[in-house]
């Protein structure tokens, strides 16, 4: 089996190529990333050298159309991991997030329409499309995208699911990502928490603090997105979150972690958005999560840092 991975270089998907050099039905895996976020940890020799053999790297960018489509011609699944990710400064560049995740996604999927030998299509989206609300949302929720991100990624699951009729297209909407990973972003809210804990010893709240946001740990991620090649299911939409936690409860695991850890409240007088995802979704009546407490998870992530 030869795979394609968009954004095969970033904090997902370097992961995600980890885990299919491991699975001896997997031949190839073409990583294809424009190495936006200069991080080149993918390219630095880790474990066993022979699994590095099934791994070619293509320097491009997604709108790159005749690259995208001469890689698509060689391969039979594809995982769409590329985007211009979320972050506090999105609506300032709203231009770069349609273009990327939004027509970039498109150029993708025509070069699939056009290429039979592609059976198997899944996109990386996010729990973000749902919008804010104090309801528990699932599969069958409204979306409500409220931020140019997360109109970006709704629009390029339609192109997906356009592919729904021809072979399997899955869309994998992921909740907040947490975890180490050598290519790790320090923007998610964990991942920035336990870093200004470990080192600051202060960590900065926005806003009033009880906001919930849904939580999936990066291993876990990974390992559900490399057993779908495994476990075929039908193509749609699928949630992949494990837990919902308020960001004050975050506060007192931190505390916890780090006894002595100070917090400030930044614009404490305002209630932001809030989102609180189904953890018992589609996707877990198939490919059970592995079982973890998110504690020890987070003591492992403390282990990971260089230094005090």
């Amino acid at each position: 089996m030869k795979i394609l991975v968009t954004g095969g270089a970033g904090y997902i998907g370097s992961e995600l190529v980890q885990q299919l050099v491991a699975d001896p039905s997997v031949q190839q895996v073409i990583v294809y990333d424009n190495l936006s976020r200069e991080n080149y940890n993918l390219f630095i020799q880790q474990g066993n050298p022979l699994s590095q053999q099934k791994v070619t790297f293509e320097f491009g960018d997604l709108l790159d159309s005749r690259k995208i489509r001469k890689l698509v011609a060689q391969v039979e699944v594809v995982y769409h991991c590329a985007a211009r990710v979320s972050t506090p400064f999105s609506s300032i560049d709203s231009h770069q997030y349609e273009q990327v995740n939004h027509w970039g996604t498109a150029e993708l999927v025509y070069a699939i329409e056009e290429h039979p030998n592609v059976q198997q299509f899944y996109y990386i989206s996010s729990c973000s499309v749902y919008g804010s609300g104090k309801e528990l949302k699932d599969e069958r929720s409204d979306l409500n995208p409220s931020t140019v991100y997360a109109v970006s990624k709704m629009r390029g699951e339609e192109h997906v699911l356009r592919l729904a009729q021809k072979r399997t297209a899955v869309v994998i909407r992921l909740g907040n990502v947490y975890g180490y990973s050598a290519a790790m972003r320090f923007d998610a809210v964990v991942n920035k928490f336990m870093f200004e804990a470990h080192y600051k010893n202060r960590i900065s709240i926005h806003g009033n603090g009880k906001q919930h946001r849904s939580f999936i740990s990066i291993q876990k991620a990974s390992y559900v997105l490399a057993e779908l090649i495994k476990t075929p299911i039908p193509s749609g939409v699928y949630n992949l979150t494990e837990r919902n936690i308020e960001i004050n409860d975050l506060v007192d695991v931190m505390k916890t972690l780090y006894p002595a850890l100070e917090f400030i409240f930044i614009n404490q007088h305002l209630e932001l958005r809030d989102q609180q995802i189904n953890p018992e979704t589609a996707l877990s009546n198939i490919i059970p999560l592995p079982k973890t407490d998110f504690m020890e998870e987070l003591v492992l992530f403390k282990k990971r840092f260089a230094f005090q």
